[in-house]
């Protein structure tokens, strides 16, 4: 049996997609692997008799963990609606001892396979393992990088929402001092900003597979040649039918978005499922589709091309 631990950071705001999320995981599972499954969350939140024991008790193949982070970050900056429970991930190796190799999630991610070859991946001396933000195609970010952040954007700009984290390293070389220092300070895209500049030439990158936003779901169809100077052709097929997808812009479960059905289809096979917010979610839609733009009509055709072909 193979043990991969995961970690996932929370508060009771994000509960429902947590939910699923965890489902799509565990719907996902080799027979052979174990998910050992941690969730951080703020005192003020109790998970016990939530959404989350009928996950867990629908599945053999995981234990989870809940364990309350006292208010260390209260003083972090927050913007775009993301609150400090999002540095919680920057003190994982300290918050979780058990193990010197963890994986960290967002919950607004759904799952599409096994997780455990990303686990066997060797860290050596990586701090963490990312997948980039495509940044050697994307002037804006470039410039971001070199003006805001003063790095160089030569070994790429990492997204945080999915990591593979080497946490002895890590504790050995005393990071988490930096990090918590620099959480003090108001980064636009924060703990981003923060592991991108401590750990600059330290990150091990990852196939889209592994983290893919909708910004690289829609480069990958829109702007395909492009993209092919990064990575070749099967790589990106491969990450858009079986990617770990991450909505880390507009989410699914509050309106219509890239990759919006691959949620849904999730959230009605998990334990969590209801009828009535289903039905009330396209009803108040059904007249929007008639309204929206070119573009917007554009990129739903585009997505159900990619995931409506046989498999």
């Amino acid at each position: 049996m193979k043990i991969v631990p995961i970690v996932f950071t929370f508060d009771a705001n994000l509960l429902l997609p947590a939910s699923v999320c965890i489902s799509s995981l565990l719907m996902n599972a080799n027979e052979g692997t174990f998910y050992d499954i941690f969730i951080l969350h703020p005192e003020s939140s109790d998970f016990s008799q939530s959404s989350l024991t009928l996950v867990a008790e629908k599945y053999a193949n995981c234990r989870v963990t809940f364990r309350k982070v006292k208010n260390e970050f209260s003083e972090s900056y927050e913007i775009r609606g993301i609150t400090t429970t999002a540095y919680y991930r920057l003190i994982i190796p300290r918050l979780i001892p058990e193990y010197d190799k963890v994986i960290y999630s967002d919950v607004d991610v759904i799952f599409r396979e096994d997780l455990s070859k990303y686990y066997e991946t060797e860290m050596s001396d990586y701090y963490f393992a990312a997948v980039d933000t495509a940044s050697a195609i994307r002037p804006n970010i470039q410039k971001y990088v070199k003006e805001e952040l003063n790095i160089d954007h030569k070994y790429g700009y990492y997204y945080s929402g999915n990591l593979i984290i080497n946490s002895s390293l890590i504790r050995k070389d005393g990071l988490m001092a930096k990090f918590y220092e620099l959480a003090q300070k108001k980064f636009l895209y924060q703990d981003m900003d923060i592991i991108n500049i401590v750990c600059y030439g330290r990150i091990k990158p990852l196939i889209p597979a592994f983290c893919l936003t909708n910004y690289l779901t829609e480069t990958m169809i829109t702007r395909r040649k492009e993209f092919l100077k990064l990575f070749p052709d099967d790589v990106i097929e491969y990450s858009l039918q079986k990617g770990i997808v991450h909505y880390n812009g507009p989410k699914p479960w509050k309106e219509m978005c890239v990759n919006f059905d691959v949620w849904w289809e999730y959230y009605r096979k998990s334990p969590v499922y209801d009828d009535r917010f289903y039905f009330d979610f396209f009803n108040n839609y059904k007249g929007i589709l008639h309204n929206i733009s070119f573009k917007q009509r554009l990129k739903l055709l585009l997505n159900y091309f990619i995931y409506g072909r046989k498999k």
